[in-house]
């Protein structure tokens, strides 16, 4: 028997809010997370790019320094995610053996990683943390969540690059469905802003080169799109059977009708804009849908030259040229790319933009490329009165797709 799923927690810490609340504030009043970054390794490297979004609220700031200090930033960012969504689902009281952890990241634990070698070489193998495998294994945010919430039913890792949490979320998904656990702590984090990730992101010409004006480096469907800006953070969202969500009087935010994951096995890092159709056909066919129910989408849009386009070309060939009236949203335009972190927090954007009936603004576009003709919100657009259907896309290096469908839930 097919299941209703719902949303009833969400959390979220990035650069444009410490929680998602003032996430979603900040998004449609059009901030922008990009700065640029003010530690000493940018000059002394040489980097070329200087800028970056950086999380607004810094997890010492949240997490107690003994918790903070066995734990890489990724994981401390899931974590303070993880907390605010669990509360704002009224902490549920549900057996440790049907709670279930379906978390993402693309890179993990590189600050960890990196700085235990630079001690490795600076100061020997006796000064390497004991604690340096626990803390940069990628399936250790995962591992922390599940152990803070003491969830028994399964703590499961994706890593599929920027798909990475959207792909977690479809996991979520569909364990619920199978009856593997009545909730499920489900999301992505990343903090990977460092020195070798912004050295090769931009040696590979994917990171936007606006040193002079951090703040509108992230353009998607503009005309002059130069690249992406790294961001940080975490997005969690408490999914749950509606029976038992019901049972224990929550509120509920949206449904999750849907999700589809497909691969490319085109390129490693170009895309394909095939897989990504078949991604979002599978959203929609899980889902019970059709492409004419689409009342919003949160698009991937990263803001580069080649990806925006065949993000287009996929979303026109399963939508036809309805896909023109559609309020399209590109949020990484305020918080930049989360990598692995970002399909969550943009899944969250689509559930509320369906509880506001808003679309949410895609800020610093100067013209938008006339070769990708969508309705894109360039300020906060209203959604209307009837059934709403957000779908939330997600594509990654190695040729991942990803694709959620949320819908207003009426009971």
């Amino acid at each position: 028997m097919t299941k209703r799923i719902v949303v009833t927690g969400i959390g979220a810490t990035s650069a444009i809010g410490g929680t998602a609340p003032e996430n979603w504030t900040n998004l449609l009043a059009g901030v922008s997370g990009g700065k640029s970054l003010a530690h000493e390794w940018v000059a002394e490297l040489g980097l070329p790019v200087t800028f970056a979004a950086e999380a607004s609220v810094r997890p010492e700031e949240v997490l107690a320094r003994p918790v903070a200090k066995r734990l890489d930033p990724s994981s401390q960012f899931a974590l303070i995610a993880a907390m605010e969504a669990w509360e704002d689902a009224g902490s549920p009281d549900v057996d440790p053996e049907r709670l279930g952890v379906d978390f993402a990241t693309g890179i993990g634990g590189v600050w960890t990683l990196l700085d235990a070698w630079d001690t490795l070489r600076e100061k020997g193998p006796r000064r390497v943390m004991p604690m340096t495998v626990p803390m940069l294994m990628p399936n250790s945010a995962a591992g922390n969540l599940s152990l803070h919430f003491t969830a028994r039913a399964f703590a499961r890792t994706v890593a599929s690059a920027c798909a990475s949490s959207t792909e977690s979320l479809v996991n979520a998904y569909e364990h619920l469905q199978a009856g593997l656990a009545d909730v499920v702590i489900a999301g992505g984090t990343e903090s990977a802003i460092h020195p070798i990730t912004i050295a090769s992101f931009a040696s590979m010409q994917a990171l936007s080169r606006r040193n002079d004006d951090p703040a509108t480096a992230s353009r998607p469907y503009s005309v002059d799109r130069d690249g992406f800006v790294m961001g940080e953070g975490a997005a969690v969202l408490i999914l749950e059977t509606e029976e038992h969500a019901k049972a224990r009087g929550a509120k509920i935010y949206a449904e999750l009708v849907g999700g589809g994951v497909t691969a490319d096995a085109y390129h490693i890092t170009a895309n394909a804009p095939e897989g990504a159709e078949r991604a979002v056909k599978l959203a929609l066919e899980s889902a019970g849908r059709t492409p004419d129910d689409i009342t919003h989408i949160n698009a991937h849009a990263t803001s580069t030259p080649v990806g925006d386009p065949n993000e287009y070309t996929a979303l026109k060939n399963v939508i036809g040229d309805r896909v023109h009236e559609i309020p399209v949203s590109a949020t990484k335009s305020a918080t930049g790319h989360l990598l692995g972190g970002t399909g969550a927090l943009e899944a969250i954007f689509a559930v509320l933009a369906i509880r506001d009936r808003i679309a949410p603004p895609t800020i610093n576009i100067t013209t938008q490329d006339p070769e990708i003709p969508l309705r894109v919100s360039r300020d906060a657009q209203a959604l209307g009165d009837g059934p709403q259907l957000a779908i939330s896309n997600s594509f990654g290096f190695g040729g991942h797709n990803a694709v959620v469908a949320f819908a207003d839930y009426a009971g």
